[in-house]
């Protein structure tokens, strides 16, 4: 076993040196940007409430699920471009596009909107890929990904009806969202080109700003390539009073579900009080990014000791 392990790690290496490679690309692209690099808490003792992400116990605390609240109290004092590369946990998800240990990218913006963090994201993928592969095009899941050419743009709404031939509001109403996007709108979208999918819903979005004069959609898109998910970004909501009635109904969701009920993180409840300026930020999986550069159809095979 131990010589197999050993023969795994050795042939494992020109991954990792990709890997390596593309975390240092992105370095290089935000220090040209003027952000900050931050490390914030992996411990914490309240993880962000969201409806269906589980966080993974640490003694009386808990792993974090994202850096996004503890980077939100940066933006609250003034930061005003920060980024983090930094690892996190979700409990329960396994499999070969999701790690309970993972490592994620985040950014933000003060004074900025989703799609200003959107044009982020067109140059820094685009600029990864030709640091790291010499191209703007990758081989991945059978095609190949053109990330140089207008990467498509849909509505989620849109996106339920030509995929699924279903009304999103009547969808979500039913309890069947979540299904539905994975079963039969996902593997449709990011096929020989990047899909930005936008408008989410408000019910799906609890930390996302609404569309002015469309108060049950918001600023919020995801990035996905040959049906895989890549990022999730949206316009901050700054409402303190908002944000306390979104958490309190996370609470009430995950109370009758019988799952746990996180504490709401106070510090971050007071940062948003003092009031933060218009603000807009991303994660990105970038185990998953490393995934699609490389070719690969496992994400375990991007890192060297993947947790079981």
């Amino acid at each position: 076993m131990e010589h197999r392990q050993s023969d795994h790690l050795v042939q494992l290496r020109p991954v990792l040196e990709l890997r390596a490679s593309v975390f240092a690309a992105i370095r290089a692209f935000f220090a040209e940007r003027e952000f900050l690099a931050v490390e914030t808490p992996v411990r914490l003792p309240a993880p962000a409430l969201e409806d269906y992400i589980e966080a993974e116990p640490s003694g009386d605390w808990w792993l974090r699920t994202s850096p996004e609240l503890h980077m939100k109290r940066l933006l609250a004092a003034g930061y005003e471009r920060i980024y983090q590369i930094g690892p996190c946990f979700r409990q329960g998800e396994q499999g070969r596009r999701h790690l309970p240990e993972f490592t994620m990218l985040e950014w933000y913006r003060l004074h900025a909107n989703h799609e200003d963090i959107l044009a982020d994201t067109i140059a820094l993928v685009r600029q990864t890929a030709q640091a790291v592969l010499g191209s703007l095009a990758c081989p991945f899941r059978g095609q190949v990904i053109d990330f140089g050419g207008e990467w498509e743009r849909l509505s989620v709404a849109e996106a339920f009806s030509r995929f699924a031939g279903r009304d999103l509001d009547e969808t979500i109403a039913a309890g069947e969202f979540e299904q539905v996007l994975v079963e039969q709108v996902e593997p449709h979208l990011g096929n020989g080109r990047p899909t930005v999918l936008g408008e989410y819903p408000l019910a799906c979005s609890g930390l996302s700003r609404p569309i002015p004069g469309r108060p049950d959609r918001v600023e919020r898109w995801e990035l996905y390539v040959a049906g895989l998910e890549l990022g999730n970004a949206c316009s901050e909501l700054t409402d303190a009073a908002e944000q306390a009635a979104r958490f309190a109904a996370c609470a009430e969701l995950r109370r009758r579900e019988d799952r746990p009920v996180y504490p709401v993180d106070e510090p971050f409840m007071a940062a948003l009080g003092r009031g933060m300026p218009p603000a807009a930020g991303i994660a990105i999986g970038l185990d998953r990014l490393v995934m699609v550069l490389a070719n690969l159809d496992d994400l375990a095979d991007t890192v060297a000791f993947p947790a079981d």
